[in-house]
């Protein structure tokens, strides 16, 4: 009889080992090639109304002119401020308003 080699990993021990087909292997290799196969159709992910008309060139542009303003008003030492949005007919209007601090008392 082979003496059995000690402190293998499991790796090591199951090298070369290869499963006999029997009756109840073969529909659970089936079971797994079509679970393989088949891709799940991709469901379509709700769109918060947030987002839902930004395009990503939109959300890239309004981005890009949000941090020209951050960098404008920085360099004026307006560090905290607030995005005011407005609409004027059929325009949008964001506007960057200082915050005020309020004093201790």
């Amino acid at each position: 009889m082979a003496k059995i080699p000690k402190n293998l990993s499991d790796k090591a021990m199951v090298a070369g080992f290869k499963e006999q087909k029997t009756f109840e292997t073969m529909f659970l290799d089936a079971e797994e090639e079509e679970t393989v196969a088949k891709p799940k159709p991709k469901s379509k992910e709700k769109e918060d109304l947030s987002t839902a008309f930004f395009t990503k060139e939109l959300q890239e542009k309004i981005g890009k002119i949000l941090l020209e303003i951050k960098l404008e008003l920085y360099k004026e030492g307006i560090v905290d401020y607030d995005i005011k949005v407005a609409r004027e007919g059929k325009r949008i209007v964001l506007s960057a308003v200082p915050i005020k601090k309020k004093a201790n008392k």
